[in-house]
């Protein structure tokens, strides 16, 4: 039996709001969980994140829809490796961390190439923070093979749709609200 094939606009929707959603709920549980405004204002990550407190951080949720589109078009280029298996949804979690997180093709934190040519040590692709990473990578490609698996699941598609839209309404109220409150 051949699995469905989703099309270009539904893989490229769907991953757009699957990731909108899990960057918004993995992302603040990070926030919170390993204190980024403290660690993104001192230290080593002080001299190369962003604090937390900038408009462009606050802004961060509104580009996820554009970079999880992105995503979605690589699936789409792949989805007879990614859908048409049971355990697709692995291929793409394992696409998504070797590919986009240790084996990139910059030297960013995390990954090998940051390991070699950058001041972040190699315990940097250990530190638990990275643990973000790769669980949303996971949620996004869990969520987006159930999605398109499951097409007719009105809850699944109801609480990714619920959180992306939490995710872009906070990002939009902290821009447009945070002048008022200061």
């Amino acid at each position: 039996m051949s699995e469905r094939m989703p099309g270009l606009f539904e893989l490229v929707w769907k991953s757009a709001v699957v990731h909108t959603a899990s960057y918004f709920v993995i992302g603040a549980t990070a926030y919170y969980l390993f204190d980024y405004a403290s660690a993104f204002s001192t230290g080593a990550l002080g001299t190369v994140m962003v604090e937390t407190s900038e408009p462009i951080v606050t802004a961060g949720p509104l580009f996820q829809p554009i970079r999880g589109a992105l995503f979605g078009l690589v699936f789409f280029l792949l989805r007879d490796a990614l859908f048409a298996r049971r355990n697709g949804w692995l291929v793409m979690w394992a696409m998504l961390a070797i590919v986009g997180i240790l084996n990139t093709f910059g030297a960013p934190a995390g990954s090998i190439e940051g390991a070699i040519y950058t001041r972040f040590s190699w315990p940097a692709m250990i530190h638990p923070a990275m643990s973000e990473v790769y669980a949303q990578s996971l949620a996004l490609a869990a969520g987006v093979f159930f999605w398109i698996r499951y097409p007719r699941n009105w809850w699944l598609a109801g609480l990714f749709g619920l959180f992306a839209c939490l995710a872009v309404a906070g990002a939009l109220a902290g821009i447009f609200l945070a002048p008022m409150a200061g």
